[in-house]
């Protein structure tokens, strides 16, 4: 049997250690209750983008020699019904003149955005950002870009790459909850995907510590238990 003194220091250590990570073990719990009642179709925008995109054919384009640099790989866009292409991801040209065009205008950029979202969004302004820091909802894709705010209820953005005229991004309200939910979830405060960061190792030993000293702290204090290893000990 746990003596008396031992058992205490087990409640002690149990309360404290409870205390503790409580507040994480109830973070893990809201986002996972969270995470598993939403739809992440949903949470990614699907519900904003068309259902069906056709995407238009060109002829006439010019051949890959004409255009003046080296080639490594090679992608054909399509910007406002106009065909261009993409070049060693770096370069946009023109597919029909080998003219190179350094960004996409902010009309363009528009035109590109309201090609793939649903119809009746009303454009509230066009920001170009060039830089994002590690908490930004547009973090880790292509710079320069444009944000389109649209007028609606779950403050709508879509974000389109300026250098090559690519729709990126669509973020809303529900997924910036979720992404502020995965930020506790995963406790990487810095840039939200980090499963491997020290913070949350530590705090997943001590929940194994807290769930294990639950168990003694029942096993030492349990009438039941008692009962039993006195009958072994007769």
């Amino acid at each position: 049997m746990i003596q008396r003194s031992t058992a205490l220091k087990i409640r002690k250590t149990h309360r404290y250690l409870g205390l503790f990570i409580g507040l994480q073990f109830l973070a893990w719990t809201i986002s996972g209750l969270y995470f598993s009642w939403t739809d992440i179709d949903e949470i990614h925008g699907d519900q904003f983008l068309r259902a069906k995109i056709i995407e238009p054919s060109y002829s006439d384009l010019i051949s890959v020699d004409e255009i003046a640099q080296k080639i490594s790989s090679l992608t054909l866009v399509s910007i406002n019904q106009t065909p261009y292409y993409w070049v060693n991801g770096s370069s946009l040209y023109h597919a029909r003149t080998g003219e190179l065009k350094t960004e996409i205008s902010e009309d363009e950029a528009l035109q590109v955005a309201e090609n793939r979202l649903i119809e009746d969004l009303k454009v509230k302004k066009i920001e170009y950002i060039t830089a994002t820091d590690a908490h930004h909802e547009y973090r880790e894709r292509p710079l320069p870009a444009y944000a389109i705010h649209f007028d609606h209820p779950e403050k709508l953005i879509a974000y389109v790459d300026a250098k090559n005229g690519q729709f990126q991004r669509i973020r809303h309200e529900r997924w910036r909850w979720f992404d502020f939910l995965w930020m506790g979830h995963t406790m990487d405060y810095q840039g939200r995907d980090n499963f491997n960061n020290l913070l949350l190792r530590i705090f997943s030993l001590f929940g194994v510590f807290t769930v294990l000293s639950g168990f003694v702290l029942w096993g030492s204090s349990s009438p039941t238990l008692r009962k039993l290893l006195r009958k072994e000990n007769e």
